[in-house]
Protein backbone atom coordinates (compact mmCIF):
# COMPACT_ATOMS: atom_id res chain seq x y z
CA UNK A 1 0.00 0.00 0.00
CA UNK A 2 1.48 3.46 -1.23
CA UNK A 3 0.65 5.53 2.27
CA UNK A 4 1.40 8.59 0.61
CA UNK A 5 -1.73 8.46 -1.61
CA UNK A 6 -3.82 6.76 1.26
CA UNK A 7 -7.46 7.96 1.48
CA UNK A 8 -9.52 7.59 4.81
CA UNK A 9 -12.95 6.95 3.38
CA UNK A 10 -12.63 6.09 -0.80
CA UNK A 11 -9.65 3.89 -0.28
CA UNK A 12 -10.83 1.97 -3.15
CA UNK A 13 -11.01 4.89 -5.70
CA UNK A 14 -14.92 4.00 -5.84
CA UNK A 15 -15.75 7.57 -6.13
CA UNK A 16 -13.09 8.93 -8.50
CA UNK A 17 -11.77 8.79 -11.83
CA UNK A 18 -9.27 6.59 -12.70
CA UNK A 19 -7.22 8.15 -15.90
CA UNK A 20 -5.92 10.81 -13.38
CA UNK A 21 -3.18 10.62 -10.55
CA UNK A 22 -4.19 10.66 -7.10
CA UNK A 23 -2.77 14.27 -6.64
CA UNK A 24 -4.50 15.95 -9.60
CA UNK A 25 -7.82 15.00 -7.40
CA UNK A 26 -7.29 16.39 -4.20
CA UNK A 27 -6.43 19.40 -6.90
CA UNK A 28 -9.22 19.31 -8.63
CA UNK A 29 -11.39 18.90 -4.96
CA UNK A 30 -9.59 22.03 -3.70
CA UNK A 31 -10.13 24.43 -6.26
CA UNK A 32 -13.75 23.64 -6.71
CA UNK A 33 -14.69 23.96 -3.25
CA UNK A 34 -16.99 26.25 -2.14
CA UNK A 35 -14.52 26.78 0.57
CA UNK A 36 -11.64 27.61 -1.64
CA UNK A 37 -13.89 30.26 -3.89
CA UNK A 38 -14.71 31.86 -0.51
CA UNK A 39 -11.39 33.01 0.46
CA UNK A 40 -11.49 35.25 -2.56
CA UNK A 41 -13.91 37.62 -0.58
CA UNK A 42 -11.57 37.05 3.13
CA UNK A 43 -9.40 39.55 3.92
CA UNK A 44 -5.22 39.33 3.69
CA UNK A 45 -3.97 42.42 5.18
CA UNK A 46 -6.96 45.00 4.01
CA UNK A 47 -9.86 44.35 3.69
CA UNK A 48 -11.89 42.30 0.89
CA UNK A 49 -13.06 44.69 -1.54
CA UNK A 50 -10.52 47.47 -0.58
CA UNK A 51 -9.74 47.82 -3.78
CA UNK A 52 -9.26 45.82 -6.88
CA UNK A 53 -5.22 45.54 -6.42
CA UNK A 54 -4.65 44.38 -2.94
CA UNK A 55 -4.11 40.65 -2.03
CA UNK A 56 -7.50 38.13 -0.76
CA UNK A 57 -6.44 34.48 1.20
CA UNK A 58 -7.16 33.42 -2.65
CA UNK A 59 -4.69 35.36 -4.67
CA UNK A 60 -2.09 35.00 -1.59
CA UNK A 61 -2.71 30.98 -1.61
CA UNK A 62 -2.48 30.83 -4.92
CA UNK A 63 0.98 32.84 -4.92
CA UNK A 64 2.34 30.77 -2.15
CA UNK A 65 1.34 27.19 -4.14
CA UNK A 66 3.65 28.90 -7.56
CA UNK A 67 6.47 29.64 -4.91
CA UNK A 68 6.57 26.10 -3.03
CA UNK A 69 5.48 23.86 -6.27
CA UNK A 70 8.88 25.72 -8.06
CA UNK A 71 11.18 25.48 -4.74
CA UNK A 72 10.08 21.85 -4.53
CA UNK A 73 10.93 20.95 -7.92
CA UNK A 74 14.16 22.49 -7.31
CA UNK A 75 14.86 20.56 -4.44
CA UNK A 76 14.37 17.64 -6.32
CA UNK A 77 17.28 18.46 -8.79
CA UNK A 78 19.66 19.65 -5.99
CA UNK A 79 18.93 17.49 -2.89
CA UNK A 80 19.96 14.07 -4.21
CA UNK A 81 18.27 12.10 -0.81
CA UNK A 82 15.20 12.78 -1.80
CA UNK A 83 14.92 10.80 -4.77
CA UNK A 84 15.99 7.95 -2.74
CA UNK A 85 12.65 8.27 -0.64
CA UNK A 86 13.65 6.34 2.49
CA UNK A 87 10.45 7.58 4.43
CA UNK A 88 6.75 8.67 2.89
CA UNK A 89 7.62 11.97 5.35
CA UNK A 90 10.85 12.68 3.94
CA UNK A 91 9.60 13.10 0.41
CA UNK A 92 9.30 16.76 -1.68
CA UNK A 93 6.28 16.53 -4.54
CA UNK A 94 5.65 19.86 -6.25
CA UNK A 95 2.14 18.52 -6.49
CA UNK A 96 1.47 17.91 -3.14
CA UNK A 97 3.14 20.60 -2.03
CA UNK A 98 0.79 23.14 -4.25
CA UNK A 99 -2.13 21.82 -3.12
CA UNK A 100 -1.33 21.93 0.46
CA UNK A 101 -0.43 25.94 -0.11
CA UNK A 102 -3.45 26.46 -2.07
CA UNK A 103 -5.43 24.86 1.35
CA UNK A 104 -3.27 26.32 3.96
CA UNK A 105 -5.63 29.30 4.64
CA UNK A 106 -9.45 27.82 4.40
CA UNK A 107 -10.01 27.50 7.92
CA UNK A 108 -9.13 31.51 8.45
CA UNK A 109 -12.47 33.34 9.19
CA UNK A 110 -13.72 36.91 7.69
CA UNK A 111 -11.61 39.96 8.71
CA UNK A 112 -8.00 38.17 8.93
CA UNK A 113 -6.57 37.50 11.94
CA UNK A 114 -9.00 39.25 13.99
CA UNK A 115 -11.86 37.19 12.79
CA UNK A 116 -9.40 34.23 14.13
CA UNK A 117 -9.03 36.07 17.57
CA UNK A 118 -12.45 37.14 18.27
CA UNK A 119 -13.75 33.66 17.52
CA UNK A 120 -11.36 32.21 19.87
CA UNK A 121 -12.15 34.51 22.67
CA UNK A 122 -15.97 34.00 22.35
CA UNK A 123 -15.55 30.24 22.49
CA UNK A 124 -13.48 30.03 24.93
CA UNK A 125 -15.14 32.35 27.22
CA UNK A 126 -18.44 30.87 26.95
CA UNK A 127 -17.72 27.09 26.58
CA UNK A 128 -13.96 26.45 27.09
CA UNK A 129 -13.31 25.57 23.49
CA UNK A 130 -10.89 27.14 21.12
CA UNK A 131 -10.79 28.52 17.47
CA UNK A 132 -7.36 28.06 15.25
CA UNK A 133 -7.53 28.91 12.29
CA UNK A 134 -4.93 25.46 11.21
CA UNK A 135 -6.93 23.45 13.08
CA UNK A 136 -10.25 24.62 11.38
CA UNK A 137 -8.66 23.86 8.18
CA UNK A 138 -8.69 20.17 9.11
CA UNK A 139 -12.60 20.86 9.73
CA UNK A 140 -13.45 22.12 6.85
CA UNK A 141 -11.21 19.64 4.91
CA UNK A 142 -12.60 15.93 6.98
CA UNK A 143 -16.08 16.97 7.92
CA UNK A 144 -17.93 20.28 6.45
CA UNK A 145 -16.99 20.02 3.19
CA UNK A 146 -18.54 17.76 0.42
CA UNK A 147 -17.74 16.25 -2.51
CA UNK A 148 -20.06 13.62 -4.80
CA UNK A 149 -20.41 10.17 -2.94
CA UNK A 150 -18.97 10.99 0.05
CA UNK A 151 -20.40 12.63 3.61
CA UNK A 152 -16.67 13.23 4.87
CA UNK A 153 -15.06 15.78 3.44
CA UNK A 154 -12.97 15.98 0.07
CA UNK A 155 -11.44 12.88 1.30
CA UNK A 156 -7.99 13.95 -0.19
CA UNK A 157 -4.71 11.93 0.25
CA UNK A 158 -2.50 11.55 3.26
CA UNK A 159 0.36 13.23 1.47
CA UNK A 160 -1.89 16.37 1.25
CA UNK A 161 -3.40 16.57 5.12
CA UNK A 162 0.04 15.77 6.61
CA UNK A 163 1.64 18.62 3.84
CA UNK A 164 -0.95 20.69 5.48
CA UNK A 165 -0.04 19.88 9.25
CA UNK A 166 2.74 22.20 10.30
CA UNK A 167 1.63 21.98 13.68
CA UNK A 168 1.39 18.00 14.36
CA UNK A 169 -0.24 18.07 17.97
CA UNK A 170 -3.39 17.82 19.08
CA UNK A 171 -5.40 20.66 20.63
CA UNK A 172 -6.97 18.68 23.08
CA UNK A 173 -3.08 18.21 24.57
CA UNK A 174 -2.64 20.70 27.88
CA UNK A 175 -1.92 23.88 26.87
CA UNK A 176 -1.18 23.44 22.94
CA UNK A 177 -2.15 26.37 20.99
CA UNK A 178 -1.81 25.49 17.56
CA UNK A 179 -2.45 21.86 16.00
CA UNK A 180 -5.73 19.92 15.19
CA UNK A 181 -9.01 19.85 17.11
CA UNK A 182 -9.21 16.45 18.93
CA UNK A 183 -11.70 15.26 17.04
CA UNK A 184 -10.25 15.19 13.92
CA UNK A 185 -6.69 14.32 15.36
CA UNK A 186 -8.18 11.26 16.88
CA UNK A 187 -10.35 10.48 13.65
CA UNK A 188 -7.83 10.90 10.98
CA UNK A 189 -4.29 12.53 11.27
CA UNK A 190 -2.78 10.48 14.31
CA UNK A 191 -3.73 7.68 12.09
CA UNK A 192 -2.38 8.87 8.91
CA UNK A 193 0.73 9.52 10.96
CA UNK A 194 1.04 5.96 12.47
CA UNK A 195 0.60 4.63 9.06
CA UNK A 196 3.47 6.74 8.09
CA UNK A 197 5.76 6.20 11.01
CA UNK A 198 6.06 9.62 11.62
CA UNK A 199 8.61 11.05 14.79
CA UNK A 200 6.43 12.65 17.46
CA UNK A 201 6.18 16.19 17.07
CA UNK A 202 7.83 16.17 13.13
CA UNK A 203 6.54 17.76 10.47
CA UNK A 204 6.62 16.36 6.88
CA UNK A 205 8.92 18.12 5.06
CA UNK A 206 6.58 19.18 2.25
CA UNK A 207 4.58 20.81 5.62
CA UNK A 208 7.92 22.71 6.53
CA UNK A 209 8.21 23.86 2.29
CA UNK A 210 4.63 24.89 2.68
CA UNK A 211 4.87 26.79 5.67
CA UNK A 212 8.47 28.55 4.73
CA UNK A 213 7.14 29.59 1.75
CA UNK A 214 3.91 31.05 3.09
CA UNK A 215 6.45 33.20 5.33
CA UNK A 216 8.06 34.16 1.83
CA UNK A 217 5.27 35.00 0.16
CA UNK A 218 4.02 37.08 3.68
CA UNK A 219 7.23 39.03 3.78
CA UNK A 220 7.07 40.25 0.40
CA UNK A 221 4.15 40.68 -0.89
CA UNK A 222 1.75 42.00 1.91
CA UNK A 223 4.65 44.85 1.62
CA UNK A 224 4.25 45.20 -1.91
CA UNK A 225 0.98 45.50 -1.12
CA UNK A 226 1.74 48.34 2.13
CA UNK A 227 4.07 50.33 -0.47
CA UNK A 228 1.50 50.74 -3.21
CA UNK A 229 -1.09 51.59 -0.49
CA UNK A 230 1.61 53.93 0.71
CA UNK A 231 1.81 52.80 4.53
CA UNK A 232 5.18 51.98 3.83
CA UNK A 233 6.59 54.99 1.98
CA UNK A 234 10.02 54.37 0.33
CA UNK A 235 12.24 57.53 1.91
CA UNK A 236 15.04 57.55 4.25
CA UNK A 237 12.50 59.67 7.69
CA UNK A 238 10.32 56.74 6.93
CA UNK A 239 12.73 53.86 7.10
CA UNK A 240 14.95 55.55 9.79
CA UNK A 241 12.09 57.16 12.57
CA UNK A 242 12.96 56.12 15.82
CA UNK A 243 9.55 54.88 16.22
CA UNK A 244 9.39 52.75 13.57
CA UNK A 245 12.67 50.44 14.74
CA UNK A 246 11.00 50.42 18.31
CA UNK A 247 8.36 49.28 17.29
CA UNK A 248 9.41 46.71 14.90
CA UNK A 249 11.94 45.67 17.97
CA UNK A 250 9.04 45.24 20.27
CA UNK A 251 6.81 42.89 17.84
CA UNK A 252 9.89 40.72 17.20
CA UNK A 253 10.63 40.73 21.43
CA UNK A 254 6.94 39.82 22.08
CA UNK A 255 6.81 36.90 19.07
CA UNK A 256 6.99 33.69 21.16
CA UNK A 257 7.40 32.04 18.03
CA UNK A 258 10.21 32.83 16.38
CA UNK A 259 12.78 32.69 19.12
CA UNK A 260 14.72 29.47 17.40
CA UNK A 261 15.94 32.26 15.21
CA UNK A 262 18.83 33.29 17.64
CA UNK A 263 17.88 36.57 18.61
CA UNK A 264 19.90 36.92 21.42
CA UNK A 265 23.05 36.61 19.10
CA UNK A 266 22.25 39.90 17.63
CA UNK A 267 21.35 43.65 18.60
CA UNK A 268 17.74 43.43 17.46
CA UNK A 269 17.25 47.20 17.41
CA UNK A 270 20.50 46.86 14.99
CA UNK A 271 20.14 44.84 12.97
CA UNK A 272 16.59 45.88 12.21
CA UNK A 273 18.63 49.26 11.16
CA UNK A 274 20.81 47.61 9.08
CA UNK A 275 17.79 45.28 7.39
CA UNK A 276 15.64 48.79 6.49
CA UNK A 277 19.15 50.83 5.14
CA UNK A 278 19.89 47.35 2.56
CA UNK A 279 15.82 47.20 1.61
CA UNK A 280 15.71 50.83 0.64
CA UNK A 281 19.40 50.92 -0.76
CA UNK A 282 17.47 48.23 -3.23
CA UNK A 283 14.81 50.52 -3.42
CA UNK A 284 16.37 53.59 -5.01
CA UNK A 285 18.64 51.33 -7.26
CA UNK A 286 15.96 49.43 -8.51
CA UNK A 287 13.53 52.57 -8.94
CA UNK A 288 15.87 54.67 -10.77
CA UNK A 289 16.98 51.48 -12.97
CA UNK A 290 13.36 50.79 -13.66
CA UNK A 291 13.11 55.05 -14.91
CA UNK A 292 11.79 55.93 -12.14
CA UNK A 293 8.83 54.52 -12.58
CA UNK A 294 6.87 53.28 -9.08
CA UNK A 295 4.91 50.72 -10.09
CA UNK A 296 7.20 48.55 -12.06
CA UNK A 297 9.96 49.22 -9.42
CA UNK A 298 7.01 47.80 -6.85
CA UNK A 299 6.94 44.65 -8.60
CA UNK A 300 11.00 43.92 -9.70
CA UNK A 301 11.59 44.57 -5.86
CA UNK A 302 9.03 41.96 -4.93
CA UNK A 303 10.52 39.51 -7.42
CA UNK A 304 13.96 40.05 -6.20
CA UNK A 305 13.22 39.04 -2.77
CA UNK A 306 11.07 36.39 -3.73
CA UNK A 307 13.87 35.02 -5.68
CA UNK A 308 17.00 35.72 -3.08
CA UNK A 309 14.45 33.80 -0.51
CA UNK A 310 13.44 31.09 -2.87
CA UNK A 311 16.77 30.40 -4.08
CA UNK A 312 17.97 29.56 -0.17
CA UNK A 313 15.58 27.20 0.70
CA UNK A 314 17.23 24.12 1.47
CA UNK A 315 17.29 20.84 3.63
CA UNK A 316 19.53 20.00 6.79
CA UNK A 317 19.71 17.55 9.29
CA UNK A 318 17.64 18.52 12.48
CA UNK A 319 20.04 17.03 15.60
CA UNK A 320 17.17 18.21 18.01
CA UNK A 321 14.71 15.63 16.74
CA UNK A 322 16.49 13.16 14.64
CA UNK A 323 14.60 14.06 11.72
CA UNK A 324 15.62 16.88 8.78
CA UNK A 325 14.88 20.52 8.51
CA UNK A 326 13.73 22.62 5.36
CA UNK A 327 15.20 26.32 5.95
CA UNK A 328 17.20 29.11 4.61
CA UNK A 329 20.95 27.38 4.23
CA UNK A 330 24.20 28.75 3.34
CA UNK A 331 27.63 26.42 3.15
CA UNK A 332 25.44 23.76 4.46
CA UNK A 333 24.42 25.27 7.67
CA UNK A 334 20.96 27.15 8.85
CA UNK A 335 20.93 31.01 7.56
CA UNK A 336 20.22 32.75 10.92
CA UNK A 337 21.16 35.77 9.31
CA UNK A 338 18.53 35.27 6.26
CA UNK A 339 15.57 33.99 8.91
CA UNK A 340 15.67 36.99 10.98
CA UNK A 341 16.03 39.27 8.09
CA UNK A 342 13.18 37.74 7.37
CA UNK A 343 11.07 38.30 10.08
CA UNK A 344 12.18 41.59 10.43
CA UNK A 345 10.26 42.14 6.70
CA UNK A 346 7.10 39.99 8.16
CA UNK A 347 7.21 42.42 11.13
CA UNK A 348 7.49 45.90 9.08
CA UNK A 349 4.73 44.50 7.33
CA UNK A 350 2.89 44.16 10.75
CA UNK A 351 3.72 47.28 12.30
CA UNK A 352 2.94 49.77 8.94
CA UNK A 353 -0.16 47.41 7.90
CA UNK A 354 -1.87 45.83 10.83
CA UNK A 355 -1.11 48.30 13.71
CA UNK A 356 -2.19 51.52 11.64
CA UNK A 357 -4.22 53.33 12.88
CA UNK A 358 -7.63 52.88 10.26
CA UNK A 359 -6.72 49.14 9.98
CA UNK A 360 -7.11 49.30 13.57
CA UNK A 361 -10.72 50.96 13.28
CA UNK A 362 -12.06 48.14 10.72
CA UNK A 363 -10.72 45.60 12.82
CA UNK A 364 -12.62 47.51 16.13
CA UNK A 365 -15.59 47.42 13.94
CA UNK A 366 -15.13 43.52 12.59
CA UNK A 367 -14.70 42.50 16.42
CA UNK A 368 -17.96 44.32 17.12
CA UNK A 369 -19.53 42.48 14.06
CA UNK A 370 -18.23 39.07 14.85
CA UNK A 371 -19.23 39.20 18.68
CA UNK A 372 -23.10 40.30 17.91
CA UNK A 373 -23.37 37.70 15.30
CA UNK A 374 -21.88 35.20 17.85
CA UNK A 375 -24.78 36.65 20.36
CA UNK A 376 -27.52 35.92 17.86
CA UNK A 377 -27.08 32.14 16.88
CA UNK A 378 -25.34 30.96 20.27
CA UNK A 379 -28.61 30.23 21.96
CA UNK A 380 -29.70 27.05 20.12
CA UNK A 381 -33.31 28.04 20.09
CA UNK A 382 -33.00 30.97 18.28
CA UNK A 383 -30.09 29.96 16.45
CA UNK A 384 -32.28 27.31 14.44
CA UNK A 385 -34.46 30.11 13.68
CA UNK A 386 -32.31 32.17 11.75
CA UNK A 387 -29.59 30.27 10.37
CA UNK A 388 -29.60 28.77 6.63
CA UNK A 389 -31.36 25.20 7.22
CA UNK A 390 -28.94 23.17 5.29
CA UNK A 391 -26.48 23.80 8.37
CA UNK A 392 -29.94 23.10 10.69
CA UNK A 393 -29.64 19.54 8.89
CA UNK A 394 -26.01 18.92 8.72
CA UNK A 395 -26.25 19.63 12.84
CA UNK A 396 -29.09 17.28 13.41
CA UNK A 397 -26.92 14.57 11.67
CA UNK A 398 -24.38 14.83 13.68
CA UNK A 399 -25.32 16.62 16.69
CA UNK A 400 -23.30 13.86 18.24
CA UNK A 401 -20.09 14.70 16.97
CA UNK A 402 -20.86 18.56 16.58
CA UNK A 403 -21.90 20.64 19.89
CA UNK A 404 -23.84 23.72 18.80
CA UNK A 405 -21.32 25.77 19.77
CA UNK A 406 -18.81 24.00 17.03
CA UNK A 407 -21.65 24.56 14.35
CA UNK A 408 -22.19 28.37 15.46
CA UNK A 409 -18.35 28.80 14.66
CA UNK A 410 -17.81 26.90 11.38
CA UNK A 411 -20.95 28.78 10.01
CA UNK A 412 -19.18 32.29 11.06
CA UNK A 413 -15.84 31.29 10.25
CA UNK A 414 -16.98 30.34 6.86
CA UNK A 415 -18.52 33.53 5.84
CA UNK A 416 -16.73 36.05 3.56
CA UNK A 417 -16.09 39.26 4.86
CA UNK A 418 -18.70 40.91 2.69
CA UNK A 419 -21.14 38.20 3.62
CA UNK A 420 -20.87 38.51 7.51
CA UNK A 421 -21.55 42.62 6.79
CA UNK A 422 -24.83 41.16 5.02
CA UNK A 423 -25.66 39.16 7.68
CA UNK A 424 -24.85 41.77 10.20
CA UNK A 425 -27.07 44.47 8.34
CA UNK A 426 -30.26 42.20 7.91
CA UNK A 427 -30.01 41.51 11.87
CA UNK A 428 -29.19 45.07 13.32
CA UNK A 429 -29.58 47.44 10.55
CA UNK A 430 -32.42 50.03 9.32
CA UNK A 431 -32.39 47.77 6.36
CA UNK A 432 -32.75 44.47 5.49
CA UNK A 433 -31.88 42.43 2.47
CA UNK A 434 -34.78 40.85 0.08
CA UNK A 435 -36.24 37.82 1.56
CA UNK A 436 -35.88 36.20 -1.72
CA UNK A 437 -32.10 36.27 -1.79
CA UNK A 438 -30.60 33.22 -1.78
CA UNK A 439 -27.66 32.63 1.20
Amino acid sequence: MNVRKLRLFDTENVFSSENRDEYEKDYARLIQSPAFRRLQGKSQVFGAGTGDYYRTRLTHSLEVSQIAREVGRRLNKTESFLALREHPGLVIEPEVVECASLAHDLGHPPFGHKGEEVLHRLLAADYGLNYEGNAQNYRILMFLEKRAGSDSGLDLTSAVLLGINKYPFSLGDPGRMKGVYPMEWEDGIAYMREQWKMPKGCATLEAQLMDLCDDIAYSTHDIEDGIRAGKIQMNRSFFEDDRLVAHTVQEIVEDQGNSAVGWDQVDIAGMVRQVFTLYLEQWEAIYNACGRETSRARREMKARWVSQFAARVGIIDDPANGWKKVTFVRDGEQDLELLRTMEILKKLAWVTLIKDFRVQRLQKRSEILLQRLWESFKDETTGRLIIPPDWIESYERQQDVWPWPRMVADYIAGMTDAYAEKVYGELYASRTGSIYERD
